[in-house]
């Protein structure tokens, strides 16, 4: 498998606005956007880094979705570490080839599970 480029790093947040104060005004990072998804069950806020990538803060639409799963079980946190690879097939493949538990195969993007990469979601995408 071959890392082509860092996509972005998601954390996951109690209270979107206190998060979005802490990487703003604390942090001194420029406030892309802000969005909701239902279907995922959380309301982002997204932060372009300089250099390539950006920061995605969530924090839950309720507690049942994965991130306030995530939120109950480990509390504030890195969620999801997301790489952009070469080819997503083949990484796949080797993935599994060495045991890897993948969420998502066969999406244009794929999960790599905690319990593969001791403790971080991985999510990885095709290069765009």
């Amino acid at each position: 498998m071959t890392l082509a480029a860092f996509d972005h790093l998601v954390i996951r947040v109690s209270d979107l606005d206190e998060g979005i104060e802490t990487y703003r005004d604390t942090l001194g990072l420029a406030l892309d956007r802000t969005d909701e998804t239902p279907a995922l069950g959380v309301k982002q806020a997204f932060f372009n880094l300089p250099g390539g990538g950006f920061i995605e803060v969530v924090a839950p639409l309720d507690a049942a979705g994965a991130v306030g799963q995530a939120l109950d079980k480990r509390g504030e946190g890195i969620h999801t570490v997301a790489f952009q690879v070469d080819d997503l097939e083949a990484a796949c493949a080797r993935l599994k080839a060495g045991g890897a538990r993948l969420i998502g195969e066969g999406g244009p993007q794929v999960f790599v599970h905690p319990k593969s990469t001791h403790g971080v979601l991985l999510q990885l995408s095709a290069k765009k």
